[in-house]
């Protein structure tokens, strides 16, 4: 898997704007990245160093669609700390 198809798009929330504090960035990756993948594109997309990965699988909720009950797509998150003084820009000021 290449590396720009790993990183999805930012978790821009509530929470993750709190785990900015400690460093730590949120984001929708692919279903088939494990860690390593995920923390070696973080480091080359934003040139910083990843000291830790958290990965979360989010089930699909069931969406109503008229009558029916249609199951939403499972997605992955994975929560990126980073060293003490990296910083992602793409976050700062959201």
């Amino acid at each position: 898997m290449e590396l720009y198809q790993i990183l999805r798009r930012p978790l821009i929330t509530e929470k993750s704007t709190a785990l900015q504090e400690e460093g730590k960035y949120a984001f929708e990756v692919a279903g088939e990245a494990n860690k390593p993948q995920i923390k070696q594109a973080v480091e080359k997309a934003f040139k910083v160093k990843v000291t830790a990965v958290n990965v979360v699988n989010v089930p699909g909720k069931r969406r109503r669609l008229g009558r029916r009950q249609i199951p939403a797509h499972p997605w992955k998150k994975a929560i990126v700390t980073l060293k003490t003084g990296d910083k992602i820009e793409l976050f700062e000021g959201v």
